[in-house]
């Protein structure tokens, strides 16, 4: 007989985002290893903060999406910089999961995604019945990121999130942790809590493994959001553009930002390209030399997904982001790793870089396979559920 799992998320397909696949491949996976799976979302807004069009006008919609069953609920939905704006929109996805639990039967497992704190709160706090396994998926540690962002100050409300935070993983039968660093903060807080290191490893057919031809300048790209925490507009503004193109792709509230500096230099070989599906970017990405992974701050817990998405592809990496990741990225030789924060490095190790010949990039792909399967992770993931 299949288990019934429920899997509760702010950010779901066709949202866009590290977040938004790692609960898509949770669900999907738990499925395909004989769960059956449901999972309640708000209606999709990420990151644009306007409903998705098509579910527009909506209070909830229920749909079947490979086998599993999706609903999503009303969401006053917004990407405002106002922090209280912000707030009504995580209350109100709140508000409607509250609704769901009063009028649903809940199974007595369920998987619950933090951040947002507020919304992983109100699910261990109405589902905290002992006999239910809630298993709490901590993929950034709030409010922590947010002080290190400088969306926080320690205040008041700062130390009301921690103690929401507390509440949190004190009330959770398994903790998720998508870093080491994730799991030894919980551990030092509650070191009786079974927790389980959840990496965001992804499962894709790979794109036939190629070099692209050189045409003289090494090609860099990015891919993925355009927010506040990578950095983009910075990084294109401090890059030296001798020997390089600096391709990018995606969205996110630094977009407009973006595209007006490559409007504004047309000397430079910058490219924006927009945003593009994940499949379409997988092959997309064949054609360049070099990805990069930066963040703007070293964000305690933080390990970009990426990382383990173009380890799969054989694309060499440069990161540029600090913390576990540079372990990652050396301990498995995926490329190079420059001083978080330092641009006068960047640029220097940039210019030591000579595009990696197929059997290398052959090479970074096998260590993924070896090292970042999904399946032998959701493997033993399952023998906690």
């Amino acid at each position: 007989m299949k288990k019934d799992v429920l899997v509760i998320t702010s950010y779901f397909p066709p949202e866009i985002g590290a977040a938004s696949n790692r609960i898509f491949q949770l669900a999907t996976g738990l499925h395909y290893s004989d769960f059956n799976v449901s999972v309640l979302t708000p209606l999709p807004n990420y990151p644009t903060g306007k409903i998705f069009e098509g579910y527009r006008g909506k209070f909830k919609q229920v749909s079947v999406e490979n086998n599993v069953t999706i609903h999503r609920l009303w969401v006053y939905a917004s990407n405002s910089k106002n922090k209280l704006l912000r707030l009504m929109a995580m209350l109100s996805y709140s508000f409607s999961l509250v609704w769901f639990f009063a009028w649903n039967k809940i199974p007595k497992t369920v998987i619950v995604q933090s951040p947002p704190l507020i919304v992983a709160f109100t699910c261990m706090l109405f589902l905290r019945k002992k006999n239910r396994n809630l298993i709490l998926n901590v993929s950034d540690l709030w409010p922590i990121a947010g002080l290190e962002l400088g969306a926080f100050k320690k205040n008041f409300s700062y130390r009301v999130l921690e103690k929401i935070e507390h509440y949190n993983y004190k009330k959770a039968s398994l903790i998720l942790g998508q870093s080491e660093e994730i799991l030894t903060h919980i551990n030092a807080m509650f070191p009786e809590k079974t927790t389980f290191l959840y990496r965001n490893f992804p499962d894709f057919n790979v794109p036939e493994i190629v070099s692209p031809e050189s045409q003289g300048k090494l090609k860099i790209v990015y891919a993925g959001l355009l927010g506040i925490a990578q950095g983009i507009y910075k990084l294109c503004n401090e890059l030296k553009y001798d020997t390089i193109e600096f391709h990018i792709y995606g969205s996110g509230a630094e977009q407009h930002k973006i595209e007006t500096f490559v409007a504004e230099h047309p000397e430079l070989p910058v490219f924006y390209h927009g945003h593009v599906t994940r499949d379409v970017l997988h092959t997309v990405l064949m054609q360049y030399d070099v990805a990069i992974i930066p963040l703007l701050n070293r964000i305690y817990g933080s390990v970009p997904s990426k990382i383990f998405e173009y380890a799969r592809l054989g694309l060499p990496m440069l990161y540029f982001g600090g913390g576990e990741g540079e372990f990652l990225i050396e301990n498995h030789k995926l490329g190079w790793v420059a001083k978080s924060g330092d641009y006068n490095h960047l640029n220097s190790i940039i210019s030591t870089i000579s595009p990696f010949s197929e059997a290398q990039k052959r090479t970074i792909h096998k260590e993924a396979i070896t090292h970042f399967d999904f399946n032998s992770q959701l493997e033993r993931l399952k023998v906690l559920i």
